[in-house]
Parts: structure tokens; sequence; C-alpha cells
């Protein structure tokens, strides 16, 4: 007859438990990017721990390079958690004028899945942050500043991409945050060259955020891709106009 022995369970360091707790608080961007960490007293309070355990956690995050120490300031997240998107290459590509394009397909795809999801699973909470953000793009828009117009838009986005609760599009939209707001941005100049195309840019905008506040995936998605599509008609047909130009200019300089 065989006999069984109990096989005793090892249970975790209350440590390791804090530290799992903790990064799964960055991967879903509870803890952001460069975010200052509460005090150790706040945070241990909050797990119900020890400050010991707590201080063990914070070590093994900063061994992992996920916070870093200010000496006399506090424990900070990490500031370039995906440094390989921080690349020289990302600055050339802000700079091209095609380039610009692919980013736009690029926004088709993150922006399109992001806002299916938000509709799909926000909260109330994410919905008030989506509301919150969208409203000071309006606000914004009386300074006639493009590149704070271009950040606050990058905001509604990042509202909404919270909302999916899809950590990979969160964190992937967040590393690319200057590429993004410089897109925007060179959009917002191109564009003034038609300013009865900011209405119509508003108005889906505002289409797409009601889809997603009244949780309409499929309209969501379409909301988001009309409204991208008519940015890209326009840019397309404006660049077109000034390639034309460009050239006639060179014609006559040859007489």
């Amino acid at each position: 007859m065989v006999s069984i022995k109990s096989v005793k369970t090892k249970q975790p360091k209350l440590s390791d438990v804090i530290l799992a707790q903790l990064e799964q608080m960055i991967v879903e961007g509870s803890l952001k990017s460069g975010q200052k960490l509460p005090p150790e007293r706040e945070l241990a309070a909050q797990f119900e721990v020890s400050r010991p355990s707590l201080r063990e956690a914070i070590q093994k995050l900063e061994v992992k390079g996920l916070v870093t120490r200010k000496q006399g300031g506090g424990t900070f997240v990490t500031d370039n958690l995906l440094s390989g998107l921080s690349d020289p290459l990302f600055d050339l590509m802000s700079k091209s004028h095609e380039s610009q394009f692919d980013l736009l397909e690029f926004r088709y795809g993150i922006e399109g899945m992001s806002a299916y999801y938000a509709a799909m699973r926000g909260t109330e909470a994410d919905f008030e942050q989506i509301k919150l953000k969208h409203e000071n793009i309006g606000n914004v828009q009386i300074e006639n500043n493009y590149r704070a117009e271009a950040e606050a838009v990058f905001d509604f986005y990042i509202a909404i991409c919270a909302a999916s609760h899809n950590a990979i599009m969160l964190h992937l939209a967040r590393s690319m945050s200057t590429l993004l707001i410089d897109n925007i941005e060179q959009n917002l100049t191109i564009l003034a060259q038609r300013p009865d195309i900011f209405s119509k840019i508003s108005d889906y905008r505002t289409q797409l955020m009601n889809a997603i506040l009244s949780g309409q995936p499929q309209k969501a998605w379409g909301a988001s891709h009309r409204h991208l599509a008519l940015i890209e008609e326009v840019l397309l047909e404006l660049t077109q106009e000034r390639s034309r130009m460009e050239r006639s200019m060179r014609r006559m300089q040859r007489y």
C-alpha cells in the first residue's frame, strides 16, 4: 500500500505578495511612469502590512529597475519604463512627412481598438475622466495654441485607452506620447488652412465620446475611424496642393 505524505505548501513571503501588487498597479497604470510613490507609512496602511515588509518589496522593485529612489525626495516609478521606444529613430520619424501618415494609420488601429473596448469595459469613473478630458480640449482651444491643444487631445485618447482596461495599449500609447503629440500638433497646423474642418473634427470627437459613454463598441470604433479618415483625407488634399504650388514656383524660377 502506497502511503500518501502530506505536502506542506510553501507560503509566499509577504514582501513578494506586496511586490506583485505594486507591479500590477504599474502594469494597469494606477502607478504611472515618473509618479512618486506615497510615503511608506501610507502604503503600509493601504496594504495593511508592516513597514519593513513594504520596504523590502520596494527594494525588490528597485532591483528590477521599476522604481528609483531620490535622496531626500522619495521613491518614483521609473520614467523610461519603455525606453526601447525612446529611440533616436523616433525623433527622425517625427520630422518625416511620410511618417506622419504612417502614424495616422497607426492611430486608426490603437484608437479604434481602445474606443471599442472602452465602450465595452469602461466604468463610471473611466467615463468621468473621458468627459473631463473632452471638455478640456474645448477650454484649451480658446488659447489658440496648437501644442497645448495637441496635448489635450492626447490626454483625451489616453483616458479612452485607460477605459479600455488593456494595459498593453495604454502603456504603448503613453510610451509614444511625444511622437503622437507631435503628430497631432503638425496635423492641426496644416488643418488650420481649412478652419471649417475644425468644427467637423470636434463633432466626430463628440460622437466618439457619446458612443463610448452609451456602451456601443461598434459605434465607437466607427466614430474613431470616421474622425481619423476625415483628417487623413483633408491632409492629403492640402499636402498635394502644397506640392503642386512648390512645383509651380520652381517652374516659374526657371524663366
